[in-house]
């Protein structure tokens, strides 16, 4: 069964296994201890230190092994606020950043601090001059991810880390997904990232602070770990995760070329076999083996369930958010389509017949979803050729005097919502409206991206006695 959800968890990488074995008889000791088996353990957790430094671009004693991606984000954000808390109590983060960065701004937002959240485009690339506009004087942290988890849209961490520097500012980036593939842009002050986003086993991440910055660890003082990250190490864990991150870094250049080329292939692939598709992200600054695209008129979990019954395990959206009923803050932030969304993240090895299977099975698999939903056919949506119209079309009525309808989709769904306000848009004459009423938060981003893809105008919403109103204003087609 194609794995195609590397960028939740890749397999477990052949060396990384390797390592773990054998550190297993041979690194089970105490490192901080002084005897033989002691001594046996510290030399393997040095060199596996020294190895992740060289290939993260910093010093062995600036780095830290913590006990995921997610502790390494939280230690690294909350120290570096805390040591700079004579500077004042600002944060800058982009809007797109990794769950657990904005887990972290609401909790120093809430323990009265001030959070910046730098918006992104239509790709999910933030502007890196909106990004140095955000500095401030009482800044005392800005963090930027180096590319998007979700839609793979690399981040302009040089650009931001430039402006940082000149104002004094440190910068932590989220390496998490880009590790693997190359070392972070340069000029960060911070670093973080996660094993197994790159074939490491879970349960090891890394937390790199540079010399020089001034960082206050939190919580009650460790002895280990340069008192960054307490608790015995996971010494077993830590050496595969250094192992594999060498050996995937080898082969970074050549194995990216491959899953790039096959990832163009769906991007381009998708939307001429599938009706009604929105490809994400940015299609050239992006991760080498990520694409999302969002499909009109169907369920994301519901596509999910039936991709996982063909034989392929996709995801949807972001693996922090998926489980819940809210739309992904990524997809929010950039304005795109939230229902029907997946993602493919290719694994290393992942093969071009693969793939090919992939692509033949979506169609079918999107048109019986949207065939449960009722969703209307896309012959139905199409705009007439030219060659079908009989007569010119009738001039669009003043927005005042347009006719509209109402369509009553409280307590349902998304993509249900849109579905009914697709079924009924030809009901009203050109210029005419229809007002969807709807509770789903997903609305708001689906009615407008379902406006931007049939070519008809998201005339605003409003609030209603119950739920919220949508307008959408009729354009021909």
């Amino acid at each position: 069964m194609p794995y195609f959800d590397a960028a939740s968890a890749a397999p477990l990488h052949p060396v990384a296994r390797e390592a773990l074995l054998a550190a297993l008889d041979e690194g089970w000791a105490d490192p901080a201890r002084l005897h033989r088996e002691g001594r046996r353990a510290r030399l393997l957790l040095d060199a596996a230190r020294a190895t992740a430094a060289e290939e993260t671009g910093c010093r062995p004693d600036e780095l830290v092994f913590t006990a995921s991606g997610t502790r390494a984000v939280h230690d690294g954000m909350a120290g570096a606020l805390a040591g700079r808390r004579r500077v004042g109590r600002h944060l800058i983060v982009s809007a797109v950043e990794h769950s657990s960065v904005l887990h972290s701004a609401a909790v120093h937002e809430a323990a009265g601090g001030s959070v910046t959240e730098v918006a992104v485009d239509r790709t999910g690339r933030a502007d890196p001059a909106a990004y140095a506009a955000a500095l401030r004087p009482d800044t005392a942290l800005a963090v930027l991810q180096t590319a998007n988890h979700e839609v793979g849209t690399e981040q302009p961490a040089a650009e931001a880390a430039e402006a940082c520097r000149a104002a004094g500012v440190p910068l932590l980036v989220d390496a998490a997904q880009s590790l693997g593939w190359g070392p972070a842009p340069a000029g960060w002050s911070l670093l973080t990232a996660s094993a197994h986003k790159w074939g490491g086993p879970p349960g090891v991440g890394l937390l790199a602070v540079r010399k020089g910055v001034r960082f206050a660890p939190q919580g009650p003082a460790d002895e280990r770990e340069s008192g960054r990250a307490p608790g015995f190490e996971n010494l077993p864990a830590i050496v595969a995760a250094a192992a594999s991150l060498r050996a995937v870094r080898a082969s970074a250049a050549a194995e990216g070329a491959r899953l790039r080329a096959l990832v163009d292939r769906i991007r381009a692939r998708v939307p001429e076999l599938v009706p009604d598709v929105e490809v994400v992200g940015d299609p050239v600054r992006r991760l080498p083996h990520l694409v999302t695209f969002s499909c009109l008129y169907v369920d994301g979990e519901t596509l999910l369930h039936a991709l996982d019954r063909a034989g392929f395990s996709v995801s949807s959206g972001s693996s922090c958010t998926s489980s819940t009923l809210t739309p992904s803050h990524v997809l929010r932030a950039m304005g795109v389509l939230s229902e029907g969304n997946v993602r493919v993240s290719l694994p290393a090895g992942a093969s071009a017949k693969d793939v090919e299977r992939f692509l033949a099975v979506l169609p079918e698999t999107v048109a019986s979803v949207r065939e449960h939903l009722s969703a209307p056919s896309a012959s139905a949506l199409s705009p007439a050729s030219p060659a079908s119209v009989s007569a010119p079309s009738a001039p669009a009525a003043p927005a005042s005097a347009a006719p509209g309808l109402v369509v009553d989709a409280l307590g349902k769904r998304c993509p249900l919502p849109v579905i009914e306000l697709a079924k009924v848009i030809g009901d009203v004459p050109v210029g005419g409206t229809v007002t969807v009423l709807a509770d789903d938060e997903a609305a708001r981003l689906d009615i407008p991206a379902w406006c931007e893809m049939r070519g008809h105008e998201y005339a605003g919403e409003r609030a209603a006695e119950r739920g919220t109103a949508y307008t959408v204003r009729r354009r021909e087609g």
